[in-house]
């Protein structure tokens, strides 16, 4: 998960509703904490600063997708602090965004407090985001990012091939479905992520995870992230920044991935669970 920054603030007296850390190593940044869990880092001098892991590997897909500054038509479901659609508006302006967050007033909070770039092209909704996803336009975005959690876990019905579908339906032809996904518990041997893959699968030709190296050997809970498309995806590109990041990716694909998955089988909205659990030292 998301390494945290040192706080120069403590925590809010609501132990569950969302708070601000400054952080000590930039002048107007922050982490956005909800439940004492950390969720957002955001550097409103500097929205092209990106702190976590995930978040930047992310923005190496939105970099290599289209040429440089061409706007994007993207759609967040799950909003946080808004990292990743303040990157977009301000790399690629012009861009269509819209942010679908099931918490209004976290949505409320990250307006007044964490307030999106002048311009920003950035439609914010209130709802459950695979509702949501259900109604949008078919073949409307070029990219729809999964960053959905609730209590540190992602809900289950944001893990079945039938949410796949969904996303699926609303991206057009070159579009990319890419999930935030958080795995590693010991002893379960990254199960849920390789059902994740297989479920990608069963929609998309073509399929990758980035991920710390550590995080896939099982030795500690972390981000991975998906990312699935019909065209092929920018491996070289992204093999050459993920290992060129602060802290070195991994880009699995092909055979190697084909490997991972082993013998898991696609999640269905009749078997899917929520992901694993954080172990308790993990933020």
């Amino acid at each position: 998960m998301p390494r945290a920054k040192t706080p120069q603030e403590s925590p809010a007296d609501d132990p569950d509703g969302p708070d601000l850390l400054r952080d000590l190593d930039r002048r107007n940044a922050y982490q956005l904490m909800i439940g004492g869990t950390p969720q957002s880092h955001v550097d409103l001098d500097d929205p092209t600063y990106l702190e976590y892991e995930y978040v930047r590997q992310i923005a190496h897909l939105v970099d290599l997708t289209a040429e440089e500054r061409a706007p994007l038509r993207v759609l967040h479901l799950g909003g946080g602090g808004l990292t990743l659609p303040r990157y977009i508006a301000v790399t690629r302006p012009g861009s269509g965004q819209q942010v679908v967050e099931i918490d209004g007033k976290l949505l409320d909070f990250v307006r007044k407090e964490l307030p999106l770039p002048r311009n920003a092209r950035v439609r914010l909704r209130t709802g459950d985001a695979r509702d949501v996803l259900g109604r949008v336009p078919e073949g409307a975005f070029d990219l729809t990012v999964t960053d959905v959690f609730a209590a540190a876990r992602i809900p289950k019905h944001f893990t079945s091939t039938e949410y796949v579908a969904l996303s699926k339906r609303a991206l057009r032809p070159t579009g990319v479905h890419v999930v935030n996904l958080a795995d590693g518990t010991a002893g379960a041997g990254l199960t849920f992520t390789r059902r994740q893959v297989a479920t990608a699968k069963a929609h998309f030709e073509h399929v990758l995870l980035l991920a710390d190296p550590g995080i896939l050997r099982g030795r500690k809970f972390g981000n991975l992230v998906l990312m699935a498309s019909d065209v092929p995806l920018p491996v070289a590109g992204l093999v050459r920044r993920a290992a060129s990041d602060p802290f070195p990716s991994r880009v699995v694909r092909g055979k190697d991935l084909d490997d991972f998955q082993g013998g898991a089988k696609p999640v269905t909205d009749a078997d899917a669970e929520a992901s694993p659990e954080p172990p308790d030292d993990a933020f």
